[in-house]
């Protein structure tokens, strides 16, 4: 969109130029668990706690990196920013089981306690218990629509169901072994 500017002064025209307009982006979505990992970090920057500086400030260039990926920046829903955590976490776990595996104690501890910090911010992992109702809860769901009991072949639809009701409190992997075992 562009307007076409006259200027005109007492009648005689001065010249003309093009304005375009600057869009605002508007946020409508407000990520309070970044807002809250932004203070936290500030709170460790005073307090010179350098492991928790930096694990944050690692979590933080990730989510920034998802904000600004795709084809349009956008800003992070809560929902978003516990899958950039979660991710986060289990890049840490996974390196820290390959420096145990290597003899490399020490890294693994630095990669255990990053992965500790960033569970702070997590929800609360299901039990085993819980993660069983919430299976069970989704081919009671998967059965009623399809109007018989899920087998195999109804894997894909028990496990959409069981991921919108864990909401990010259970791995997908953990989700995926317990539909297996109830199918």
């Amino acid at each position: 969109m562009t307007l076409r500017i006259d200027n005109v002064v007492d009648g005689a025209p001065l010249g003309s130029h093009t304005v375009r307009p600057t869009l605002r982006r508007s946020v409508c979505v407000m990520a309070e668990l970044k807002d809250r990992l932004r203070a936290d970090l500030t709170a460790a920057m005073k307090s010179q706690d350098k492991l928790r500086t930096a694990t944050l400030r690692l979590v933080l260039a990730a989510i920034q990196t998802e904000e600004v990926s795709g084809h349009a920046p956008r800003e992070l829903s809560d929902t978003d920013v516990i899958k950039v955590l979660q991710r986060e976490a289990k890049k840490r776990g996974e390196s820290a089981e390959i420096y145990t595996q290597n003899g490399r104690g020490e890294l693994a501890a630095n990669e255990h306690a990053e992965a500790r910090i960033i569970d702070e911010y997590l929800p609360t992992q299901l039990t085993e218990a819980e993660v069983a109702d919430v299976v069970d809860t989704a081919i009671a769901q998967v059965a009623e629509d399809i109007g018989e009991r899920p087998g195999m072949r109804q894997m894909g639809q028990v496990m959409k169901a069981a991921t919108a009701i864990a909401a990010g409190k259970a791995d997908g992997k953990r989700l995926s072994e317990a539909v297996k075992d109830r199918l």
